[in-house]
This record gives C-alpha cells, structure tokens and sequence, in this order.
C-alpha cells in the first residue's frame, strides 16, 4: 500500500467563519491555524497547502486571560536604529485587534512560503460583519 500525496489541483477550497465573541485568543489561533493548515482532512500533506479559507468576526470581542493585557507587548522595528516600537495589548486590542488576532495566527503556521500561502487564506474584522457572503462560508464551532 502506498502513502497517500495530496497534488495542489486535487485540494477542494471551503470557507469557514469563526466567531471570536468570548473565546480566548489562543484557543481561536489554534483552531484557524489548523483549519488554515488543512490538518482537519484527511488528505493532509505536510508539504502542500491543504488547507481552507477561515473568516475570523469579531475580533474585538476575544479575551485575554490573566494579566497579558499589561505584561504582554506587541513589538515591531523600523530597521532603523533607534527603530524598536512597543506597545502592550491593552492598547493594542483597543486601537488595532485584528492586528493581535492575525499575528496569533500566523505565528502558529509555519514560517515560510508555504506559510505565507496559507496566511493569505485568512481574513480577521472587528466586527460581525464580513463581505465574504457570495462564497457561502460555514459557522464552524470550537
């Protein structure tokens, strides 16, 4: 019997929405990067992108646990010397939180073109509204 290789044409795309209203930011990133990742089917190759579409609505509503909205900071850097930014999450969920949901995600996949291909499948709102409708996506509970 030979291993089953999935081929990039043989990958059926679905769309899922997944709601972050109440759920910890964590259990949200696993969850879109599994589905992103494509490691809920069965035809799952590690070297091909496999994976689906995931829509991630209310971004602002996710919750962090503990003190990591004091202690936890979002850091950036021009390339510039001099150039380091801060800024803790408290501040950041409340100016920019798809922003803090995107970069949970995409620090869960992996860190190369095939990463990037997959973070390309994933679109984050603040809100409960997203202009996906046309592609019919399901509600996918976690």
């Amino acid at each position: 019997m030979r291993t089953f290789m999935a081929r990039p044409g043989e990958v059926g795309r679905r769309w899922y929405v997944l709601d972050a209203s109440g759920k910890s930011l964590g259990r949200l990133a696993t969850e879109a990067a599994r589905i992103l990742r494509g490691k809920h089917k069965p035809i799952f190759t590690p070297h091909i992108d496999t994976g689906d579409h995931v829509i991630v609505v209310n971004a602002d509503k996710v919750v962090l646990t503990g003190n990591k909205l004091q202690n936890k900071f979002y850091v950036r850097h021009s390339g510039y010397p001099g150039g380091l930014k801060t800024m803790n999450y408290a501040t950041l969920m409340k100016t920019r939180p798809e922003l803090a949901v995107r970069k949970a995600i995409e620090g869960m996949l992996p860190h190369n073109r095939l990463g990037d291909s997959m973070a390309r499948k994933l679109k984050v709102y603040r809100g409960p509204e997203h202009p996906h409708q046309a592609q019919k996506p399901e509600l996918r509970e976690f």
